[in-house]
C-alpha cells in the first residue's frame, strides 16, 4: 500500500483505492469551465473566487490556499483540474491580505469568517452538491478553526493538505486543540517528510480524534508534497495517491450521511 492511511467513518474502513491515473482530458474535464465568483465577507470586504465544475459533479470541494500564495498557484490550479477529472467540483477563494497582494495572512477572526463566508457562497452555487472544506496548510487550518467556533453550514467533512501541526523544528500538538471541537469528519494527507507536521506529533492527535479522523501518509513527501528524486518516485505519483486517497474519502462521507 504506498499510502499508510488509519481511520473510519461512521463504520465504514477506508482501505483501498479505485481510482486510475488521473488525465487532463477525460470528458468530465473536457466540460468544466472555470468561473469567477465574487464572495462577500463583510460590508467591508471582498474576495475573488474559482468555480470549477464537471458535468455528473457528486460534492464540492471548497478549498483554501495556503499561507504563502493563492487561489492561482499551480498546485491548487493543478488540484482543482484533477479533482474535476474525479468529478469532484471545487470552489477555491482567496484570503483577504491574498487579495490585497499582502504577505501578512489576516487575523484568524478575518480569515474564519472568509472561510464561512466562501462555504455559504458555494452552498448558493451547486446547492444540490454535498460540501467538504479544507484547505493546504494554513487554509485547512483556518477551515478548521472556524468549524470549532461554529459548525459551517452543510459542510460535511473537513480536507487537510498538509496540516500545518507546528513550525519546523519546533514539535508540538497545541495548534491541535481546538480539532476535539470538530465534530465532523476529517482526513489529513500528510508527507512523512513534512516538517510542519512530523508523524510523531501527528500520530496521536490522531489517536484521540478517534473514528473522525483519517490519516493518509505519502511515503518521503514533504509540506509541497513534493519527493526526492532519491525516492524513486514522482511529483505526479504523489499526487495521484493523494488525489485517490481524497476521492475515496469524500465518496464515503457522501455515501454514510
Amino acid at each position: 500500500m504506498p499510502i499508510s492511511q488509519r481511520g473510519s467513518i461512521e463504520g465504514l474502513k477506508i482501505d483501498g483505492f479505485g481510482y486510475p491515473r488521473l488525465t487532463a482530458h477525460t470528458a468530465q474535464m473536457a466540460s468544466a469551465v472555470p468561473q469567477l465568483v465574487e464572495i462577500v465577507v463583510n460590508d467591508a470586504t471582498r474576495v475573488s473566487g474559482i468555480l470549477l465544475r464537471p458535468l455528473q459533479s457528486k460534492a464540492c470541494f471548497v478549498v483554501a490556499h495556503g499561507a504563502g500564495a493563492g487561489m492561482l498557484h499551480p498546485f491548487m490550479v493543478t488540484l482543482a483540474n484533477d479533482l474535476a477529472a474525479l468529478r469532484i467540483a471545487t470552489l477555491r477563494y482567496q484570503f483577504p491580505y491574498m487579495e490585497k497582494h499582502g504577505k501578512r495572512p489576516d487575523a484568524p477572526a478575518l480569515c474564519q469568517s472568509t472561510v464561512r463566508a466562501s462555504v455559504v457562497a458555494a452552498h448558493k452555487l451547486v446547492p444540490s452538491l454535498p460540501l467538504i472544506a479544507g484547505g493546504k496548510s494554513f487554509g485547512g487550518r483556518m477551515t478548521s478553526q472556524a468549524q470549532a467556533v461554529s459548525p459551517l453550514p452543510e459542510v460535511r467533512g473537513l480536507i487537510f493538505l498538509g496540516f500545518p501541526l507546528h513550525p519546523p523544528k519546533q514539535p508540538s500538538d497545541s495548534r491541535a486543540e481546538h480539532l476535539s471541537q470538530v465534530q465532523i469528519p476529517m482526513l489529513f494527507l500528510q508527507g512523512t517528510r513534512d516538517e510542519f507536521a512530523e508523524v510523531a506529533q501527528l500520530n496521536p492527535v490522531v489517536e484521540r480524534l478517534g473514528t473522525r479522523a483519517t490519516l493518509s501518509l505519502l511515503p518521503s513527501a514533504d509540506h509541497s508534497f513534493h519527493v526526492p528524486a532519491r525516492s524513486g518516485r514522482t511529483d505526479r505519483q504523489t499526487m495521484d495517491e493523494m488525489l485517490s486517497a481524497l476521492a475515496t474519502w469524500i465518496d464515503a462521507v457522501v455515501q454514510n450521511r
